[in-house]
């Protein structure tokens, strides 16, 4: 008896390549919102940082704007749009790796039929999707708190892919190489060093002159003061703040594909 294709169904076999990517997306997505750990690096802090330091004279910071005139909020809400994307595409996501790298995770996903960089290229469309909303987010008490920002869309948009792509390098560097637990402990270790010294809420004049020199070349340096080069002053692309932000993506993604280890 000869049966003809077709006849049984579900047809056994993978989804489409683009399926599976959107289908794993979503449960990172899902997953990290879910995590009470994550909301708090990629929600609670900044939202807390931003309205504190808004409100409150703790640190003296420059209130300038291109029209000459500005509030706090004016040169805060930049530099917490920067660690919106440090929580998320760095430390959030190399602690969620780290864990998944621990745990066999990525070992059995490296096994179905989703390709490895179909499975980066997942974790990372949710590092983007979870920094949509943390933007939006953001922007909206910054606007409630008086925030008057200018400048090109488009160099925000840039600045924001190119640090997202700077830290993501970073982060799959660090989860790929250590140990969870030391993966766990360097990523908020760094987070918080970068949020003192990374140019977010103490302005890096405020540092003797040799420690600006090698503040100003981190990637949260690059990308808090780009964003507030558009946003408070209304400058055009800052070119060298994107230089800064690429090389560290060029070379944070590329240690990553070198020396990232799925168990």
């Amino acid at each position: 008896m000869s049966v003809t294709e077709g006849t049984f169904t579900p047809k056994p076999g993978a989804a489409p390549l683009p399926r599976m990517i959107r289908a794993q997306a979503a449960l990172e997505t899902r997953m990290l919102l879910r995590n009470g750990e994550q909301l708090l690096l990629t929600v609670v802090i900044p939202t807390l940082l931003l309205v504190l330091f808004s409100t409150v004279d703790i640190v003296t910071v420059p209130v300038g704007t291109a029209d000459g005139e500005g509030k706090a909020v004016d040169f805060l809400a930049p530099g917490i749009l920067a660690l919106a994307v440090l929580s998320t595409a760095f430390t959030g996501q190399a602690i969620a790796t780290g864990f998944e790298r621990r745990y066999g995770v990525l070992k059995r996903l490296g096994a179905s039929p989703l390709p490895r960089w179909a499975l980066m290229a997942a974790k990372t469309c949710s590092v983007l999707v979870t920094e949509v909303l943390q933007i939006v987010l953001l922007t909206v008490i910054a606007f409630a708190l008086g925030w008057s920002p200018h400048g090109n869309p488009f160099a925000v948009l840039l600045l924001l892919v190119l640090g997202t792509a700077a830290f993501s390098g970073l982060g799959l560097l660090m989860a790929g190489t250590l140990k969870a637990e030391a993966t766990l402990a360097a990523a908020n270790l760094v987070f918080l060093l970068l949020l003192v010294g990374g140019g977010v809420i103490v302005p890096l004049d405020k540092f003797p002159d040799a420690a600006q020199s090698v503040l100003g070349l981190l990637p949260i340096s690059a990308l808090s003061d780009g964003l507030r080069d558009v946003l408070q002053h209304g400058a055009g692309m800052p070119w060298g703040d994107l230089g800064i932000l690429a090389v560290w993506a060029v070379l944070g993604l590329g240690a990553a594909a070198r020396y990232f280890r799925w168990e």
